[in-house]
């Protein structure tokens, strides 16, 4: 309902359901709405994080996914790395039908963003630990806060934007848990954090 200024500070505030051990790491991008039409269909930037530069990080990573027939089974999925995998279906804590997207008539779907090295690992106890990633990420260890001015391009070269109209938070790694299933990052709120500060 109003662009976020940038004051070189931290002006956004992302909360999720994180809590120790159990980082589901996002990544966040902001866009400012350039052409003013008010549709989110200028530039997006990515927030730079503590992993940014770290060259186990993959750029242009891509994930296509494809619609099951039957109900209550595994959503499989390729990568541009040649990887596959499946988010499997885990009815005892999530009952619905598929987990593939309501929303997308297709039968296949491809998303792209930047992927983090998974660092989740079964420890001798039998827990799942998905530690946290130093900052700059979503539902990770309960650093919430973000600043417009760590905004980068592809290229990883700073951007000055003197306001965002638009973010959105995408999951950071491609991995998943044993039976807690896969690493996904949730959000709870997206605010201006300069109203509150």
């Amino acid at each position: 309902d109003h662009s976020i200024v940038n004051d070189g500070g931290y002006n956004l505030q992302i909360t999720g359901n994180t809590h120790e051990n159990s980082s589901e790491p996002g990544i966040v991008w902001v866009m400012q709405d350039s052409n003013g039409n008010g549709l989110p269909d200028d530039t997006w930037y990515e927030l730079r994080g503590s992993e940014h530069s770290n060259n186990r990080t993959t750029r242009s990573y891509a994930v296509t996914y494809f619609r099951q027939r039957e109900t209550g089974r595994p959503v499989y999925w390729t990568d541009n790395e040649g990887s596959t995998g499946t988010i499997d279906y885990l009815g005892s804590f999530h009952s619905q039908d598929s987990y593939y997207p309501l929303w997308i008539d297709r039968d296949y779907y491809t998303l792209t963003g930047t992927r983090l090295e998974s660092r989740n690992y079964l420890s001798p106890t039998g827990s799942w630990i998905s530690p946290a990633y130093d900052w700059g990420y979503a539902d990770n260890n309960e650093q919430d806060l973000f600043r417009i001015a760590d905004a980068v391009t592809p290229k990883g070269e700073p951007v000055e934007m003197d306001f965002i109209d638009f973010v959105k938070v995408q999951t950071g790694v491609q991995g998943k848990s044993g039976w807690l299933g896969e690493i996904s990052t949730e959000i709870c709120s997206i605010s201006d954090y300069n109203l509150i500060k």
